[in-house]
């Protein structure tokens, strides 16, 4: 006879009773609205979708901002390098990139590439690129962009019923205003890999309830697995967040201890297996991590209390504070939790508590580095906001679920909003004319429609109901799309911005296309770049990267060569210099006009162009001999000098100068750290004679300057007709640095005079000016060439040259010596690639012709080992598991599980 069974109840009803706990709690009725066709949480899932897309779309439209107006939305690092990592993932996925996961060989001379892909485009999502068009690249970022924060919307209407029973459309409308929170709209939309976090932490909560109940082990495993190799990043922030929920959780059940403990020991073994199953990308990242550019160190500085609370208000905006937004009918929710006595007195005090204790923690010093993973961020310093932001959605549901506050709780919540809006008051943050008025207009809805919501008498008031609801989501629509039309529109004012894919891109890449050897030789994007890594964005293999992972030896190597950089260092520019593209066989070059989207230079009338010159191979033979130490310390102060030691070979003049002043002084020196001459910047709207360098240097040699500290322009004088103007950016020790550039030659007599145009007070090392002797290059060029590989062969993340019989010395190979390259020669067995002032070496008796290097990642193998570890793991308590099922010989039961209703 079959076991006689009672449906469960549906998740739309009122919310059972909880266990007695010495008080009576007063419930409030819901009302009620047309039962949906899917089931409530799909239904509240598609609800939270579909609002956020509509309000994320509405608001781009209402910035006028791509793709639904002329105004870039490429800001900052979304237009320098998510977008153009994006466009090298689609360009792996079509089997187009030169290199593969290991190894990126278009960036950087040859960067570890697995790490950036575990940093930038290892979600998902981010697969989806390949379903769009090449030159819409943008689109398709813009477009993964909406999906993760609908998605998060999602993941949080779901997990909200999942904690307690409630209204679909009430928990739709809570999981759009936790997807368009304050730091979706203002940091995750220019950071779309962050926006993983934002999906993760929900489903991370998720996981916790499984674990209460014992439920779903494998999948919350996989969960956690997928959440951290999306973007460890974030995901690191929201397993910490969705632990807080876990342990108050515990704390408001009513399990024994014994259970209890059992249940937090299930969640960790979870979470242990589900980074585990991640660590390949994990530990890859963090040895990358270890071998980047240090960047600069900042020191955490907590917010003044009053921004703190003009960042709840709808429509302020600020980069270096926490934007914990959440809507104005979360926020009076989470405000009335404390004062609605149809919630438990536990439940209120312990998720009121939890909300006060992360706000406090994100103002701490100690527990801001714990948030940060123990290192302050070199940006924005609140990227943990969405854990905070998530909180107050889950306890605005909390109070929501048990009935609409009564009209007692209404008041307290709307008192201290007031205050919080009079405190805030005084903030900068609120001072634009709009601000406070539409905060208060949003408030007024909010509260009215919470005041409607309980005045439906059990749903006998379908009319009134349904006016409540239309006040609530078309209230929470309209302040969450103007907060993020002010984002996008403030954050285009304040942060550099670059053009989407347009016709200088597709010139560049055609250009490229045209000249490209690789790997006979590298095409050189060029000097006058678009972006940060346009290498990755229009195609070639340049000197230009820019990412967090940067590696140290490769951006002190080519500042050591005159190279410029933004970002701290970690944004290496394209170096037009022609001994070092000798170095590192650049066989073509792309030369381009200034970006006309950008400011910083005016338009020169040139066109995009191309020059092609004789290179040596990749690998080259420098003869025996070389003595002393060859590594990136040992190169010294001037560059040419430098240049040389790589090249092999004496090629420059660098001559004594004299430096003059728009005044026609000597410049004084500096008096800092930086050697060099001071200049000041002529007075605007004055007459005054530029500054001056004068030098003597052999005729027809070609003319460098070397001017780091120098922000302006320089042009050789008496040479129209071959001159060249030099452009330098520079604001050291900020973030940028200028790079060596090419003149022109130096006249008949030798006696040279360059122009100089400061745009600000910069400063001209002693040994500025460079003049390269030609015809001594191109002896060293065929040196190398007659001696070097005959043949060189690139694959993922190997490097195989046949060498001439008999070759002794060392050979290099024109890429970095980051961490992970071993070679060997012939049949010998592969050790840890030596260094030549920064590049690969390997040294040569003349009994091998054959040279093969090949990279690994550091960390890649312990990441696997770990990840191998953490899969038998859990194959074998799977196989347990199914073990005991079987050999239980009682018929299975229908067991009741805990009451978690309280909770």
């Amino acid at each position: 006879m079959k076991p006689t069974t009672r449906p469960a109840p549906e998740a739309t009803s009122a919310p059972p009773a909880d266990p007695p706990d010495g008080h009576a709690h007063e419930r409030r009725p819901w009302p009620r609205l047309p039962r949906p066709t899917a089931g409530p949480a799909q239904a509240a899932a598609l609800l939270a979708a579909a609002l956020t897309v509509l309000a994320s779309c509405a608001a781009d439209a209402i910035a006028r901002s791509y793709p639904f107006g002329p105004r870039t939305r490429n800001v900052n690092d979304l237009g320098n390098q998510y977008v153009p990592f994006h466009a090298h993932l689609w360009d792996l996925l079509h089997g187009r990139a030169d290199g593969a996961l290991l190894v990126n060989w278009q960036s950087g001379f040859g960067s570890s590439f697995l790490p950036d892909v575990g940093t930038y485009v290892s979600s998902p999502f981010a697969l989806l690129v390949a379903v769009f068009p090449r030159d819409e690249i943008d689109l398709a970022v813009y477009v993964i962009t909406v999906l993760k924060t609908a998605s998060a919307g999602a993941a949080m209407a779901w997990l909200l019923l999942a904690l307690r029973p409630g209204r679909w459309w009430a928990a739709g409308l809570l999981g759009a205003s936790y997807a368009l929170c304050g730091w979706s709209v203002a940091m995750g939309a220019y950071n779309p890999m962050w926006l993983d976090g934002l999906i993760a932490l929900p489903l991370l909560c998720l996981v916790g309830e499984w674990a209460l109940s014992g439920r779903r082990p494998a999948l919350g495993v996989l969960v956690v697995a997928v959440a951290w190799i999306a973007n460890f990043y974030t995901a690191y922030m929201a397993t910490l967040g969705a632990g807080l929920v876990l342990l108050l959780r515990l704390w408001l059940s009513c399990l024994p201890r014994r259970r209890r403990f059992a249940a937090a020991g299930r969640a960790g073994l979870t979470v242990a297996l589900g980074v585990g199953l991640a660590a390949p990308l994990v530990t890859v990242v963090y040895f990358g991590t270890r071998h980047a550019f240090p960047g600069r160190v900042r020191q955490f500085v907590p917010l003044p209390a009053e921004d703190l609370l003009a960042r709840l208000l709808p429509t302020t905006y600020s980069f270096s504070s926490p934007a914990v937004y959440v809507g104005s009918t979360a926020l009076l929710l989470a405000l009335a939790l404390p004062f609605h006595r149809a919630v438990p007195g536990r439940v209120r005090t312990g998720w009121t508590l939890l909300v006060a204790v992360v706000t406090l923690s994100m103002q701490w010093g100690p527990t801001h580095l714990v948030w940060h993973a123990f290192a302050t961020p070199q940006g924005s310093t609140y990227r943990q906001t969405f854990v905070l932001c998530a909180l107050l959605v889950i306890a605005a549901w909390t109070s929501l679920s048990y009935g609409p506050p009564d009209r007692r709780a209404l008041a307290a919540a709307a008192g201290l909003l007031t205050l919080i809006m009079a405190a805030a008051s005084a903030s900068e943050l609120t001072r634009r004319a709009f601000t406070l008025p539409l905060a208060l207009l949003a408030a007024l809805a909010a509260l009215a429609g919470l005041a409607l919501l309980g005045r439906t008498d059990g749903g006998r008031r379908t009319a009134l109901a349904t006016l409540a609801v239309a006040l609530l989501l078309g209230g929470q629509f309209g302040e969450a799309a103007a907060t993020s039309a002010v984002a996008t529109r403030l954050r285009l004012a304040h942060m550099d911005d670059y053009a989407p894919w347009g016709a200088r891109q597709q010139r560049q890449s055609d250009a490229i296309a045209d000249a490209d050897g690789w790997p006979r030789y590298r095409t050189e994007p060029g000097r006058e770049q678009t972006v940060g890594n346009d290498p990755l964005e229009v195609g070639g293999q340049g000197a230009q990267y820019y990412s967090s992972l940067t590696s140290d030896v490769l951006s002190r190597t080519l500042t050591a060569l005159g190279d410029g950089w933004t970002s701290r260092g970690r944004n290496l520019q394209s170096l037009d210099n022609a001994v070092t593209d000798a170095i590192f066989s650049v066989g073509a070059r792309v030369h381009s006009p200034p970006d006309p989207h950008q400011n910083w230079f005016p338009q020169d009338g040139s066109r995009t162009t191309v020059s092609r010159q004789e290179v040596p191979p990749l690998v080259t033979v420098r003869p025996p001999g070389t003595h002393g130490r060859t590594d990136v310390d040992a190169f010294g102060s001037s560059p040419y000098r430098n240049q040389e030691l790589l090249l092999g070979s004496r090629v420059y003049t660098v001559p004594r100068l004299t430096v003059r002043t728009s005044a026609g002084r000597t410049s004084d020196r500096s008096d800092d750290t930086r050697p060099g001459l001071r200049l000041g910047a002529p007075p605007a709207g004055t007459a005054a004679r530029q500054p001056t360098i004068t030098a003597n240097c052999p005729a027809g040699n070609e003319v460098y300057l070397w001017a780091p500290h120098f922000s302006g322009s320089a042009r050789l004088a008496g040479d129209p007709a071959h001159g060249l103007t030099g452009r330098f950016r520079s604001d050291h020790p900020v973030t940028k640095i200028a790079a060596m550039q090419r003149l022109g030659t130096v006249p008949a007599s030798g006696r040279l005079r360059i122009d100089l145009s400061p745009d600000r007070t910069s400063l001209v090392p002693d040994d500025a000016v460079g003049c390269l002797d030609t015809s001594r290059l191109r002896t060293a060029v065929e040196r190398l060439r007659t001696t070097g590989a005959s043949e060189v062969t690139v694959s993922d993340g190997t490097i195989r040259a046949q060498l001439p019989a008999g070759s002794r010395g060392t050979a290099v190979v024109a890429a970095p010596r980051i961490a992970g390259w071993r070679c060997a020669t012939g049949d010998a067995a592969a050790v840890p690639a030596r260094e030549y002032y920064g590049l690969i070496a390997v040294p040569l008796d003349g009994s091998s012709t054959s040279l093969t290097c090949t990279f690994h990642p550091p960390g890649l193998r312990l990441g696997a080992a770990v990840s191998g570890a953490s899969l038998a793991t859990l194959t074998l308590l799977g196989a347990l598991a199914a073990v005991r099922r079987r050999r239980a010989t009682a018929p299975p039961t229908t067991t009741r599980p805990f009451d978690l209703t309280s909770a």
